[in-house]
């Protein structure tokens, strides 16, 4: 299997692009970058810019979230397949938490910028991810 294959199949296995045909998984997995981090690296920081979208692809990431009181929480634990920084592909607003590797842990990235460059070859392609990032945002609301 060529990694171009192995990286369409791990995508196609992430919710936020399971519903995605062949040729737009095609087209993200040529643009998906691999980075590895250390245990105890942060990968991406609450109030900073980031790189774009990550999927777990081995390891485990800690969501920590700061309150306005300095107090911080672990919101999530994170494990392969699972997903964070969704909000990044659509603006370049600043993290809304700290994602921390609590052991090595491989990721495949999207930047924001090739995201939106896929988005210009298959517009179609957005209405399925809002769809999906929709859903999640009302399942998020509903613990709140």
């Amino acid at each position: 299997m060529t990694n171009l294959e192995e990286i369409i199949k791990f995508l196609n296995n992430v919710p936020l692009f399971k519903p995605l045909n062949r040729r737009q998984l095609e087209l993200l997995a040529k643009r998906v970058l691999d980075r590895d981090y250390p245990a105890g690296a942060t990968i991406v920081t609450q109030g900073k810019g980031g790189e774009g979208f990550f999927v777990v692809k081995s390891g485990k990431v800690e969501v920590v979230r700061e309150r306005a009181d300095g107090t911080k929480s672990v919101v999530n634990t994170l494990s392969d397949g699972d997903f964070f920084g969704e909000m990044a592909l659509l603006d370049d607003g600043p993290r809304t938490a700290t994602c921390i590797a609590v052991e090595p842990t491989k990721c495949y990235v999207l930047p924001r910028w090739d995201f939106v460059a896929v988005l210009r070859e298959e517009p179609d392609m957005a209405v399925v991810i809002l769809e999906e990032m929709a859903k999640r945002f009302r399942a998020a609301l509903d613990v709140l």
